[in-house]
């Protein structure tokens, strides 16, 4: 299998076309809309077969063909009726078996947010994908710094190959959903917990927030469920710096199977094979930009690359 360039893993993570382009273009012909009880905002984009499944819906949704879009009823005008109408919609389509991204349930709500900032409604996370909705997470790298006798390395875990969604690939060292109503840093926290066992207190002094990343997927079979769904995401960046003598991450949740503590040598080998879940890919890269590994020097795609990882979306966000 050919090495993957930098540009191929963006690609692989930022996948949806951009705005005004030829693509764009096409890939929106077949898409509708989902808008705001308002109809002044554009919260995702939903394929056909979904828009099929909400037609008979005519109490809870608006279907108009004439301008590809379905828009929330205007009489859900509160977050609460909002947020127990989607609940209930997606826990009957999962009572149904009406589509298979469901059967990964995972009884954890995100926020939905319209006007920016402010949250329209909860909805279960795994039936964010069916209505193109931002979802939001932290991602974070815990790195041991070059010494004079060792290079920088990175601890990266294999994903457990039992899970529903990119089993035994690679990951960032934490990485999690944001669910309502945690916060960004209390979802670390709790994250840093669970999947790697790194007690609070070292998160609290350690952890370095160095901004985010965003791109828009387009979501394949190795993401669990019907292939094509469009997902933006938005990724809360944290650094972690531990010392050699710091205990390492140890699996305790069962998402990952093993940590390996890696050069960054090894680490652009397995990104280039193809080893990594796409959007910890992504993220990766992001540190290497970071930390001047990639840089406008070794890197061609440089611009193209960087921008892509910071990706405007096109609805409102938390």
């Amino acid at each position: 299998m050919p090495k993957l360039t930098n540009l191929e893993l963006i690609a692989l993570a930022d996948s949806f076309p951009y705005p005004n382009s030829q693509e764009h273009k096409i890939a929106a012909s077949s898409l509708y809309q989902f808008t705001s009880h308002d109809l002044k905002a554009n919260l995702g984009y939903i394929l056909p077969f979904v828009v099929d499944a909400l037609r008979d819906l005519n109490e809870l949704f608006v279907v108009s063909d004439a301008d590809q879009r379905v828009s929330i009823r205007p009489e859900f005008d509160t977050v609460e009726k909002r947020s127990k109408m989607m609940n209930d919609l997606a826990m009957k389509w999962r009572i149904d078996k009406k589509f298979r991204i469901l059967e990964g349930w995972r009884s954890e709500l995100y926020p939905i947010y319209y006007p920016s900032s402010k949250i329209y409604f909860t909805i279960e996370r795994s039936a964010c994908p069916l209505f193109g909705l931002v979802t939001y997470g932290v991602h974070m790298t815990a790195y041991v710094a070059a010494s004079d006798s060792k290079p920088l390395r990175i601890w990266v875990p294999r994903r457990s190959r039992t899970k529903a969604t990119y089993p035994s690939m690679l990951d960032n060292t934490v990485a999690g959903g944001i669910g309502y109503p945690y916060g960004v840093f209390d979802t670390l926290i709790k994250e840093c917990g669970e999947e790697a066992g790194f007690d609070s207190d070292l998160i609290i002094q350690r952890a370095r927030s160095v901004g985010n990343v965003s791109y828009y997927y387009i979501r394949t079979s190795s993401a669990g469920g019907e292939s094509g769904f469009s997902q933006p995401e938005v990724q809360y960046c944290y650094d972690l710096e531990l010392a050699e003598d710091t205990p390492p991450p140890r699996p305790v949740d069962g998402e990952a199977e093993d940590f390996y503590l890696w050069d960054l040598e090894r680490v652009k080998e397995e990104l280039a094979a193809g080893n990594y879940k796409p959007n910890t890919a992504l993220v990766t890269l992001d540190f290497l930009v970071r930390h001047g590994v990639i840089t406008p020097e070794n890197e061609p795609s440089y611009l193209e690359i960087t921008s892509r990882m910071h990706r405007y979306l096109e609805h409102p966000l938390r």
